[in-house]
């Protein structure tokens, strides 16, 4: 139990300080120290979440003495945050890794990751739909698309110019969806005092954040043309 109360803790404080930290390199120069500070210390942060909820979950599901069917379903959905997290996180470094390729990836750790997120993603889900929980049935989706396009990217050479750049934007974006799906389903809840929050709240940060992930692409995108023309 003691263990279980430290990376609670960790949890909450890596999770308020990815949530704080997150908005900085997304307004910030691209490529600034500002932005590649900032960067690093939400990379450090989720990588601190996704152990803690990694942790938490697993000790939930196989030696909490008061687990409930709930609080298991919860805890899924807790080692789900975890999976899509670490790997949307680690793609969106990686890509800047091998942003000079000219041919496919196939690195097994690069490939790992992806294909962890694209089988949990069916997995959560089909248990989701066996449990009647609308949670785990539906948002298990995002990571279903992510984990195929994320091994689409890999498997394939480059299609156009600045393509990690854009890859970069994606994989971090993805990963604030799922800080900010975290803490609305988990955080939310207990600041305000709510047994519950309705299931569309759930759904709130992809229904935002996708639309921005396809508009600064698009912005992005027409942005690098008009330099080109210049």
């Amino acid at each position: 139990m003691l263990i279980f109360s430290i990376f609670k803790v960790l949890h909450i404080i890596a999770g308020f300080t990815a949530l704080l930290v997150f908005w900085i390199p997304v307004v910030t120069k691209k490529g600034g120290k500002a932005h590649v500070r900032s960067g690093w210390v939400y990379v450090w942060a989720m990588g601190a979440v996704a152990i803690s909820a990694l942790v938490m979950g697993i000790w939930r599901i196989g030696f909490d003495p008061q687990k409930t069917g709930e609080s298991v379903a919860f805890a899924w959905f807790l080692i789900f945050i975890a999976i899509l997290s670490s790997a949307t996180a680690w793609y969106g470094i990686r890509v800047l890794r091998y942003k000079n390729r000219k041919a496919a990836h196939r690195h097994a750790i690069d490939l790992l990751f992806p294909a962890l997120l694209l089988l949990s993603g069916g997995a959560m889900s089909l248990y989701g739909a066996s449990i009647g929980f609308t949670l785990l049935t539906w948002f298990p989706f995002i990571g279903i698309f992510l984990g195929a396009s994320q091994l689409w990217y890999w498997l394939r050479a480059p299609g156009r110019k600045l393509h990690w750049w854009f890859e970069h934007l994606g994989g971090m974006l993805g990963c604030c969806i799922a800080t900010i799906t975290a803490f609305t389903v988990f955080g939310a809840p207990r600041l305000l005092g709510l047994s519950s929050v309705h299931p569309l709240v759930w759904f709130m940060p992809t229904i935002v954040l996708v639309p921005c992930i396809i508009g600064f692409s698009r912005y992005y995108q027409k942005k690098f043309n008009q330099s080109k023309s210049v």
